[in-house]
């Protein structure tokens, strides 16, 4: 594993305009100056967060993830963020809300949102996933989540990583990074920062969550707080609320050493995920 340098894309969306969004976060990805090796967009980059998935929806040839392809490739590094999908199961659609893991070959993974957000009706536009998504990128292991799914730890938790094999044999974390892609609201901001860090604590990983600025179409006031936490919960860099673009790195030898010197892992209760 070697260190691995991420970007951070905070930005204001129009409201269900894919064509100014896209020409928007190209003009931003191009202008990344920094080497940067994964580029993060929100929630639901090409539309903001909305409820209208008949309208908006796209298949996996589909007009943003051919964007999503031209710019991994352009910029040669991932690029990854979720949209509005279609997928047709027999004669009936299923709509998710689907983050997409684009690497510079045009190959590609995706994660459906697990938890939807009843409270805005999420649940009733939108299908829930059922499987968790670890991608890979210089060695790291990247657990990739979408917005609401950060209020559930359950889902989230390593695996005891002792208990894992028989015999107690030692085993590696399942993940490094946990990335958070989000339209997390201005009113519940506290709670988007808390869970961050409890979230790199718990689980003594790097914790990333990009958030979008601005007032979406409902009239929702978002305050970006884009966070990157450290494995022991140290706030690495912090957002404010107007639209930026930051780069840093991940530094191997900080995972290791909080691991190394602190193995709370090995203590967790064993546990299987199930749908």
């Amino acid at each position: 594993m070697l260190n691995l340098t991420v970007s951070l894309v905070q930005t204001d969306l129009f409201w269900e305009d894919k064509s100014r969004n896209l020409r928007l976060l190209g003009e931003k990805i191009l202008g990344i100056k920094e080497k940067t090796e994964v580029v993060i967009l929100p929630e639901m980059f090409s539309t903001g967060f909305s409820m209208n998935p008949v309208l908006l929806a796209e298949t996996m040839g589909g007009p943003t993830i051919t964007w999503m392809r031209k710019m991994a490739a352009e910029k040669k590094c991932i690029v990854t963020g979720s949209m509005i999908a279609k997928d047709t199961d027999g004669n009936e659609p299923h709509y998710y809300n689907r983050l997409i893991w684009m690497l510079p070959n045009g190959d590609y993974g995706h994660y459906d949102k697990r938890h939807l957000f009843a409270y805005g009706k999420e649940h009733q536009a939108y299908t829930a996933g059922k499987s968790r998504l670890i991608a890979s990128a210089k060695g790291w292991k990247i657990n990739l989540q979408v917005c609401y799914d950060l209020r559930f730890p359950v889902w989230l938790r390593q695996s005891n990583p002792v208990a894992s094999l028989s015999g107690g044999e030692k085993a590696e974390p399942e993940y490094d990074v946990l990335i958070f892609v989000a339209n997390w609201p201005s009113a519940r901001i506290q709670a988007w920062k808390t869970l961050l860090m409890a979230r790199a604590i718990e689980n003594q990983c790097f914790v990333i969550g990009v958030n979008r600025t601005g007032t979406d179409g409902n009239g929702l006031d978002y305050a970006g707080e884009s966070l990157v936490a450290g494995p022991l919960g140290e706030i690495l860099h912090s957002s404010q609320g107007k639209e930026e673009v930051n780069t840093l790195t991940l530094s191997k030898e900080i995972l290791e050493s909080a691991r190394r010197e602190f193995p709370f892992l090995e203590d967790a209760n064993h546990f299987l995920i199930q749908s």
